[in-house]
C-alpha cells in the first residue's frame, strides 16, 4: 500500500505530529512543542502551527501533552480526541468540543473514523506547575487507528509495548502506515517495534519517542537492523528529522 500523495505528516520532535488529511484536515497529535528540545524552534509557538481541526491526546504524560492547554486555548473549537478521563480534564481547560472516548471505540467526525486502541503504558498529569506538585491519574493510556476521507488508515501507537493483539489491528483496521515508539526504556524498543510491525503488516513506519533524551538509546538505524533480522526488508522506514514533513 503506498501513501497518498495528498496525505502529509510533519514530525515535530519526540512523538508530536501534525498530520494534514487528503479533505484539509489539521490534526495535531500528543501535543508538546513548547518545552520539547527536539521541537524546531519555529514550532515552539502554538501559534505557528496555524489552526486545528482536531487534537488527539495518546496520554497524559508531560512529553505527551505537555501543551494541551495552549493547544486548546488557541483552537477552543478544536475537537479533542481523549479517553475519557483526559477528556474530562481537557474539558477544564477551555476546549469547547471534547470527544471522550475508551478503547474499542470509534468516532466518526471531520470526514474521518477514529478508533482507540489498546496501549501498554501508564497515564498520569500533574494540575500544577510546581514541582512537587502530586501526581493524578490521568485514565488509561491509548493508541489511535485514524481511517481518512480516502480511506487510508493512520496507527498511531502512543508509548506502548508490544502486544500481540497488534495482530488484531492488522485484521480489522489494516493500516497502511505504523506510527511506533522505539526509544526503549519507556516504550517499545527497536526489537519490539520490529515484531509489532510484523504483527501489523505494514509496509510504511514512523518512528517516533527516539533520541529526545539520552536515555532512549533506540534509534531508527536500530529498527531498520531488527527489520532485516525478521527478513523485512521491504519495510519502509521514514526516519523523519523534526521539522521535515512526509508527504
Amino acid at each position: 500500500m503506498t501513501i497518498p500523495p495528498s496525505l502529509h505528516i510533519t514530525y515535530l520532535g519526540h512523538s508530536t505530529l501534525l498530520i494534514v488529511t487528503p479533505g484539509g484536515k489539521r490534526i495535531l497529535v500528543d501535543p508538546w512543542i513548547n518545552s520539547n528540545p527536539a521541537c524546531p524552534t519555529k514550532y515552539r509557538d502554538i501559534s505557528a502551527i496555524g489552526t486545528l481541526d482536531a487534537i488527539l491526546v495518546t496520554h497524559m504524560h508531560s512529553d505527551h501533552a505537555g501543551d494541551i492547554r495552549s493547544a486548546v486555548v488557541a483552537n477552543p473549537n478544536a475537537e479533542v480526541f481523549a479517553i475519557f478521563e483526559a477528556a474530562m480534564y481537557i474539558g477544564t481547560l477551555g476546549a469547547t468540543a471534547i470527544q471522550p472516548m475508551n478503547i474499542g471505540g470509534s468516532v466518526r467526525s471531520l470526514g474521518c473514523e477514529f478508533t482507540m486502541t489498546h496501549a501498554e503504558h501508564s497515564s498520569s498529569y500533574s494540575p500544577a506547575t510546581e514541582n512537587d506538585s502530586p501526581m493524578v491519574y490521568g485514565g488509561d493510556p491509548a493508541g489511535f487507528v485514524v481511517r481518512l476521507e480516502d480511506g487510508f488508515t493512520i496507527y498511531i501507537s502512543g508509548d506502548t509495548g508490544l502486544f500481540g493483539d497488534m495482530a488484531l489491528i492488522r485484521e480489522l483496521y489494516r493500516p497502511g502506515i505504523a506510527v511506533l515508539p522505539i526509544g526503549d526504556r519507556f516504550t517499545m524498543g527497536p526489537l519490539q517495534a520490529a515484531h509489532a510491525i510484523k504483527l501489523l503488516g505494514v509496509k510504511h513506519v514512523l518512528p517516533v519517542h527516539h533520541s529526545t533524551f539520552n536515555l532512549l538509546s533506540g534509534n531508527p538505524k536500530q529498527l531498520i537492523e531488527q527489520l532485516a533480522e525478521l527478513g523485512l526488508d521491504d519495510v519502509a522506514v521514514h526516519a523523519l528529522e523534526p521539522g521535515e514533513t512526509l508527504g
